[in-house]
Formats: structure tokens, sequence, C-alpha cells
């Protein structure tokens, strides 16, 4: 376990996870604002790369599973970004469809956001989110994340969200 809520409980993913990750990161609604859903040998990749950053930097994105049944609805974690030549800590947020709008993805991220300021000392914590992606936008609006520079990453505009420890 990294992070626990009241809810919810964040641990690092692994190889076993595919499966259980392939109906958030596979689904064409949930990833609409993505250049396309993932595969599974996509979403196998996606938790590789994870692996990667836990390796290098401790922290990176993390299967997120309910406290009451264990069941994995998603991932949520932190990940070094490099905008526009600096080198950023990203929340990011992924979560099944069946489980939108119970505050898991504000409540998740929440915890994220303290863990990069009191455990990795960030001074501030950015979250990368299409213009058009409004869901996205107010789980970082509810966590006290405002909304800055656009910038074009990844092939596409994106508002640089950021909050800084006070």
């Amino acid at each position: 376990m990294v992070l626990e809520t009241q809810h919810l409980v964040l641990r690092q993913l692994t190889l076993n996870d595919t499966d259980a990750l392939l109906p958030v990161l596979g689904d064409a609604e949930a990833m609409v604002y993505y250049p396309h859903p993932f595969s599974r040998d996509e979403v196998g990749e996606f938790i590789s790369r994870q692996l990667t950053r836990y390796a290098e930097t401790s922290h990176g994105l993390w299967a997120i599973l309910l406290k009451s049944s264990g069941e994995l609805i998603g991932d949520c974690g932190l990940a070094l970004q490099d905008v526009e030549n600096r080198k950023e800590i990203e929340i990011g947020y992924h979560l099944r469809r069946d489980h939108w709008h119970n505050g898991y993805a504000t409540e998740a991220a929440r915890a994220c956001i303290r863990h990069a300021f009191y455990t990795l000392h960030a001074k501030q914590v950015i979250c990368m989110i299409r213009p058009e992606n409004r869901p996205s936008r107010r789980v970082a609006e509810r966590n006290g994340m405002a909304a800055g520079k656009l910038v074009f990453w990844h092939g596409f505009n994106h508002l640089i969200y950021a909050i800084s420890q006070e």
C-alpha cells in the first residue's frame, strides 16, 4: 500500500493488473481525451512505464482499489513530466466509468497531492488537462488547483492546473 483514504487504497500497479485496468484505459468514452483507447498490450506497456517510474523516482501512477471490496477501479498518482523544458510533478487519474460521480477521483487525487507535498517535498503539483475535458478540470478545481497557461503538449492543447504548497 502506498496511500490510504476514507474509501480507497492506492498501491503500486503490477503486470497482473492488466486485465483489471483494461476496462478503464480501454474504454473509448473514458479515454475520449486521449488519442485512442488502449489495447490490452498498451495497458501492459502503461503498467511497465509505471514500474520504471517507481524504480527511478519512487512514484508513478498507482492502482486505485475500493477499500470495501479490494476491486481495482482505476489509477491515480504522480509522474515527473517535461513541460516546456521544466521538470514538473504532474498528477494523473483515470477511473472506470461505472465509478464516476462518487468522488473517488477527487479523493485519490487529493491524497496524491498531499503525498507530493509532504513526502516528496514538492513545491508545486500540476495537472495537464485538455480544455474540453470538463470532468477532469472539475476534479482539479475541487482539489484547489487553478488553471493557468495553455500549452501544446504531446500533440494537443492542455491547460496547466497548478497548486503550490502553502
